[in-house]
């Protein structure tokens, strides 16, 4: 596990003043509103996987943290790319804090592009903060025939993935669009876990879309044997150890055509694994969830047991999370109308 880099100067620079991840005074209603309580934590991640992982790690430290030490409870709601589980979170489920969601990175990128789906827009939702920064990757298994980018422009590579909103539809079809790669998407899987045990029975090639913090805690004997093959990365700086996987930024680097594109899915995948409150949820609640949420992320005892499940903490507060969602949602009209391009969408 690696200590925390902080924001990248790209996103630094992108993000205004933003509030401190210190202790801020809670209000007395919301100090006691949590005790004797539990709270509902969902995931649109299947058993097994990285976000699955990532929230029941959260679940056994969280409590301590939260005025009145709430239970725990975590819940799987798979499907749709991460449209199940956010929308139950807007629409069905308790807004007074007691239900919150770890949810899908691609929507982001899924709204901002004009896409359908959501009910309630990720604008609107009280973000809590970010266990990592973590770039994205495309990987194959090590008996695929495609173990290079170069390979995935030579000829096609079936990966696979959950539903049209995420980030393992929507980063092959960016990538074969801009790139010139050959990803076929083949959907239907109930989550990431899934799409991996299709990668190794030979099913599907790769997965289109994980971030590399999820591999390193789910995958790490198979990245210590070599069996998964990077063939790209997508964030706003190389990770440490892959130095000599491509980054997307770097390979669009000074087309106008193109570089436009890779800089916004690169900023809005800044957020890897990011946790929110739904959007009824009062001030003085979010407020307390956020600074326990910041206060675990430091907890010595859950920075242990990250280490043990090879799970990298480099997190984002839910200031900084929320301001992420803020920029990427306003991107600029030229832009996106670009994307769609790029994606083969309808133009808003």
């Amino acid at each position: 596990m690696k200590a925390c880099r902080g924001l990248h100067p790209i996103v630094r620079a992108a993000i205004a003043a933003i509030g401190t991840a210190g202790a801020a005074p809670q209000s007395a209603g919301a100090a006691d509103f949590f005790a004797g309580k539990t709270i509902t934590m969902s995931t649109y991640g299947s058993p097994g996987d990285s976000y699955d992982l990532y929230l029941r790690l959260l679940s056994r430290h969280y409590g301590k943290h939260i005025a009145g030490n709430p239970r725990f409870i975590v819940i799987n709601q798979p499907g749709g790319g991460g449209l199940v589980a956010m929308n139950h979170a807007a629409v069905l489920a308790p807004q007074d804090g007691t239900f919150l969601t770890l949810a899908s990175q691609g929507l982001l990128i899924f709204e901002a592009t004009g896409q359908r789906g959501l009910q309630v827009s990720l604008g609107s939702f009280k973000w809590l903060g970010s266990f990592t920064q973590s770039n994205n990757v495309t990987v194959t298994w090590y008996t695929s025939k495609a173990k290079t980018l170069a390979d995935a422009i030579a000829h096609e590579v079936v990966v696979g993935a959950s539903g049209s909103a995420g980030g393992s539809v929507i980063g092959p079809a960016i990538y074969n669009a801009v790139l010139g790669t050959k990803f076929k998407v083949v959907y239907g899987y109930q989550g990431g876990a899934s799409i991996d045990l299709a990668m190794q029975r030979g099913e599907v090639d790769g997965r289109g879309n994980n971030t590399w913090a999820g591999y390193k805690a789910t995958f790490q004997s198979a990245i210590q044997e070599g069996k998964l093959n990077v063939l790209i990365q997508t964030g706003l700086r190389k990770e440490r150890e892959l130095p000599d996987v491509p980054l997307f930024l770097d390979l669009v680097k000074g087309d106008p055509a193109r570089e436009p594109v890779a800089k916004f899915m690169s900023y809005a995948v800044a957020i890897a694994r990011p946790f929110a409150a739904p959007p009824g949820v009062p001030e003085d609640r979010v407020e307390l969830l956020r600074r326990a949420f910041d206060a675990t992320m430091r907890d010595p005892e859950f920075l242990a047991e990250a280490g043990r499940l090879n799970a990298e903490i480099d997190p984002l507060t839910g200031e900084q999370v929320q301001d992420v969602v803020t920029q990427v949602l306003a991107t600029p009209r030229p832009v996106i109308n670009q994307i769609q391009g790029v994606l083969g969408l309808p133009l808003n």
